[in-house]
């Protein structure tokens, strides 16, 4: 009998784990046919010896490829191997991690836009204080970060190796942002890290990261702490921003993030802003 030890499509497509519909598609146009047709009843049948090429046609298929440039590719007589396949999946699948990350990160800022919608014209539940910072011995790395996840990397590579080198801190450690203007692909910012020594000169994080000692300025500054995730930062800003035209101030410096209790801390995450201001 025709099919013998083979699949009907049927249970090939179980098996598979294909549709059927999709499997007659495959035959009408020639990519991939059944391995015997019965003459009497139609009956297509398919074996498992036919495995290869299938997962080469949906692999393909998920790298984007039509299915009429796929059928080129399989009959031109160059046979993608097993090693060529892979790195092409593999990279495909790095391409989709990041465009998934892309889209949380979008998701993150719709989130945050609506929360500020809904609390437009709200008092913020933190308070904004004016207060003096005295001057401050720190150990500092200015660079430019190309976004805030390059920026969160720094961070998680700079903290931990000195923590690790036994270097104490003084107080908080932070940042301080020197761009003239927002800019979220090329961020001029500063590492800070407080130290009680002065009289050490730098410290090598590794290769091509090094921290040098600096003096900040007894600053005054307009400052609100913020709980939570770091997406809740910007309405802070807003804030702090309105807190500043309305009591007649201007920005004199640098504003600075402080980093009190990090998000993996069972408090969560606990980050203070401060805005150097004089008065207008």
């Amino acid at each position: 009998m025709a099919g013998g030890n083979m699949f009907k499509i049927g249970d090939f497509s179980r098996v598979c784990r294909i549709s059927v519909s999709a499997l007659r598609y495959y035959a009408d146009i020639g990519l991939f046919e059944p391995l015997s047709t019965d003459s009497f009843t139609g009956y297509r049948y398919y074996s498992l010896s036919q495995l290869p090429r299938l997962n080469r046609i949906l692999a393909l298929k998920d790298l984007g490829l039509s299915l009429t440039k796929i059928k080129t590719i399989l009959d031109s007589g160059d046979e993608l191997n097993v090693d060529e396949l892979w790195g092409m999946l593999k990279l495909r699948q790095a391409e989709l991690e990041e465009e998934l990350a892309d889209r949380q990160s979008q998701l993150d800022r719709v989130a945050a836009r609506l929360i500020q919608i809904q609390e437009e014209g709200k008092m913020p539940e933190q308070e904004i204080v004016l207060k003096q910072i005295e001057k401050q011995t720190v150990l500092a790395y200015r660079f430019t970060a190309e976004s805030a996840d390059a920026l969160g990397a720094m961070l998680q590579q700079i903290y931990p190796a000195l923590f690790g080198k036994g270097i104490a801190m003084a107080s908080a450690p932070g940042i301080l942002y020197h761009d003239p203007e927002f800019n979220a692909n090329a961020i001029d910012v500063e590492v800070i890290y407080p130290v009680t020594q002065s009289d050490m000169e730098s410290v090598k994080i590794n290769e091509t990261v090094e921290m040098t000692i600096r003096e900040l300025p007894e600053t005054q500054v307009a400052s609100i702490v913020h709980k939570g995730d770091y997406s809740g930062l910007e309405s802070c800003y807003k804030a702090i921003g309105h807190w500043i035209e309305s009591n007649h101030y201007i920005i004199a410096a640098s504003p600075r993030e402080l980093y009190l209790s990090p998000a993996e801390s069972p408090d969560g995450a606990i980050t203070e802003i401060q805005f150097p201001v004089a008065k207008a």
